[in-house]
């Protein structure tokens, strides 16, 4: 499992220009099963997003591809942790420690 942290590095002003795209890309993601909830984050400096997956690399391939990172809006911040505990409806998604 993957926290996604984003941080504006441009006026929110210009990110809300690309905001249009950045929820489509988002949706991509959703239905292909790799985010699992996503938000901005509180003051409003950028957002976060918690992605299932077992390949930092392609997580952070990812990232790449959102358009707020695409203009350069945001830095990206992946930090990559074991699920070892979680909730009912995250039960798929559960991780073992290694051996």
């Amino acid at each position: 499992m993957f926290v996604l942290e984003l941080t504006y590095t441009a006026p929110v002003e210009r990110v809300d220009t690309l905001l249009p795209a950045h929820v489509e890309w988002l949706g991509r993601h959703y239905e292909a099963g790799v985010f699992l909830a996503s938000g901005r984050k509180v003051p409003r400096d950028g957002g976060i997003i918690i992605a299932a997956g077992d390949d930092r690399a392609a997580v952070e391939a990812i990232a790449r591809t959102d358009p707020f990172a695409v203009a350069g809006v945001v830095e990206y911040r992946v930090t990559e942790f074991l699920a070892t505990s979680v909730a009912p409806a995250l039960e798929p998604h559960r991780q073992q420690l290694p051996a």
